[in-house]
This record gives C-alpha cells, structure tokens and sequence, in this order.
C-alpha cells in the first residue's frame, strides 16, 4: 500500500468513525483511536458486504457509505458496551 493509500484508509475511518459514534446514543467509554479503528473496520466490512452481496463495484457509492457507516455504527456500540462492563 502506497503511503497515499494509507492516509485515505485513515481519513475515511476517521470520517466514519465520527459520523458512527455521534450516531450511538449516550456516552461511549472509548478513545480516539479506538473510534479510528471501529471506523477503519467498519469501512472495510462495510465495502466488503456491499461488494458481495449488493453487486456493487469497489469505489464510491451510496449503498456502500450506507453499510459502512452502519457496521461502523454497530462496532462502536459493541466496544463502547463492553469498555462500560469492564470499568465498571
């Protein structure tokens, strides 16, 4: 991967991951970074998921920012609840 390429995949999970916590109600628990990851996770799955089962092409589209932001969503949920369970 070029270092090009590295920084996209790191702006798009950063985007995602914003977009994805502020989505989850309530107070979550975790850090920057572990919204990065969630977001970079969630891109990936999402892209993945559209392109195997939608027919869609890799690149941009609606449906694939849809499920991106979606699994993203559904990831920080999950780490925010179990990051709660352990603190407390």
């Amino acid at each position: 991967m070029e270092m090009t390429g590295f920084f996209s995949v790191l702006g798009v999970g950063i985007v995602i991951g914003v977009i994805a916590r502020l989505l989850v109600p309530s107070m979550q628990p975790i850090g920057c970074l572990m919204t990065i990851i969630c977001g970079i996770v969630g891109a990936f799955v999402g892209t993945w998921i559209g392109v195997q089962f939608f027919d869609q092409i890799w690149g941009f589209s609606w449906l694939t920012l849809i499920l991106q932001i979606l699994v993203a969503t559904i990831l920080v949920a999950i780490v925010a609840a179990l990051f709660r369970k352990s603190s407390a």
